[in-house]
C-alpha cells in the first residue's frame, strides 16, 4: 500500500499495448484508473482532423482525464528522441504544438512533454541548444493561452540524448526563464531514467521538487512495474509529496506480464485516488 496520497495515471503508449490505441483509455478506466497520458498518439506531426477527433472521443467516451501528452518526437521506435533541437525539423515540432493545444483545449490536458532530441553527428551542439531554446519558447507561448506547461525531461538509453540528469534539464529551464522570460515550463522527473543515469533520487527531490511539473515511474533494472526492481519508488514519492508535489504520477513502465496483472501492487481503491 502506498504511503503517500499522490494520484496515479496510466501511460497508454507503453501499457495496454495489446489493444488498439483508441481502446486503451477505456481499458485503463476498467482497471480502476481515472487518468491517462500518452506519448504522441499519431503517426505524423500533422494528423488529420478526423484522427484528432477520434482520439479526443476515445478519451471522453472512456470517462478518463487526459493529464499528459508528448509533442511529436520523430521516429521513436527508430531511435529518435524528439525534435526540439533538430535542425531542419522545427516546422514539424511546431505543427504538433498546434495539435496539442487543440487537444488540450478539448480535454483539459495542460502538461505537454517536449523531448529534447539527440545530438546529431553533422550539427554543432551549441547551435542545437540555441535552436532548442527558440523552439521551446515558441511552443510555450502556443500553449500558454490554455494554461499549458511545457515539460523537459532527462532520458536514459544508448542514444546521444544530451539531457541525462536533473541538472541538465533544469539548466534548460533556467535559460528559458532567465533569458527569455518563459515561466510555463517545468521538469518532468522520470524516476526510472534518472536512476539508470546514476542520479541520487533523494538529492533530486531535495534540490528540484519545486521545479517538477510531472513525475513518471518504472522500477529498475528492467523498466517494469514497482516491486520488480531495486528502486524505493514509494519512499521517493512520499518524499516528493512531503516536499510539496501534488501533481500526477504517470505509470510509464513495461509490464512484466499482461497490463492488467501489472497493477496488482496498487490497491484498486488507490487507482482513482485524489490528492487533497
Amino acid at each position: 500500500m502506498p504511503t503517500h496520497r499522490l494520484r496515479f495515471d496510466v501511460n497508454c503508449s507503453i501499457l495496454f499495448t495489446e489493444l488498439p490505441l483508441l481502446e486503451r483509455p477505456a481499458a485503463a478506466k476498467a482497471a480502476g484508473f481515472d487518468a491517462v497520458e500518452f506519448w504522441w498518439p499519431f503517426a505524423e506531426a500533422a494528423p488529420s482532423a478526423s484522427e484528432v477527433d477520434a482520439f479526443v472521443a476515445a478519451i471522453r467516451d472512456a470517462g478518463v482525464h487526459l493529464v499528459g501528452l508528448n509533442f511529436f518526437a520523430g521516429d521513436m521506435p527508430g531511435g529518435d528522441r524528439g525534435l526540439v533541437s533538430w535542425p531542419g525539423r522545427s516546422a514539424e515540432f511546431r505543427e504538433s504544438a498546434a495539435v496539442l493545444t487543440w487537444i488540450g483545449a478539448a480535454t483539459g490536458c495542460r502538461s505537454f512533454n517536449a523531448l529534447y532530441g539527440n545530438r546529431l553527428p553533422d550539427a554543432d551542439p551549441r547551435e542545437q541548444d540555441e535552436l532548442a531554446i527558440e523552439n521551446l519558447a515558441v511552443v510555450a507561448a502556443a500553449v500558454a493561452p490554455i494554461d499549458g506547461t511545457v515539460l523537459v525531461e532527462a532520458v536514459s538509453g544508448p542514444q546521444p540524448y544530451p539531457l541525462r540528469t536533473a541538472a541538465d534539464a533544469v539548466a534548460v529551464l533556467d535559460v528559458l526563464r532567465d533569458e527569455r522570460g518563459v515561466a510555463n515550463v517545468a521538469f518532468l522527473a522520470d524516476l526510472y531514467h534518472l536512476t539508470v543515469n546514476g542520479e541520487d533520487l533523494s538529492k533530486v527531490v531535495a534540490e528540484y521538487a519545486d521545479r517538477i511539473g510531472h513525475v513518471q515511474i518504472a522500477d529498475a533494472p528492467g523498466r517494469h512495474e514497482p516491486g520488480t526492481g531495486e528502486i524505493d519508488l514509494d519512499g521517493h514519492l512520499a518524499k516528493l509529496e512531503q516536499a510539496g508535489y501534488r501533481g500526477w504520477v504517470g505509470l510509464e513502465y513495461l509490464p512484466s506480464g499482461l497490463s492488467e496483472s501489472s497493477f496488482e501492487w496498487l490497491p484498486r481503491d488507490r487507482r482513482a485516488a485524489r490528492a487533497d
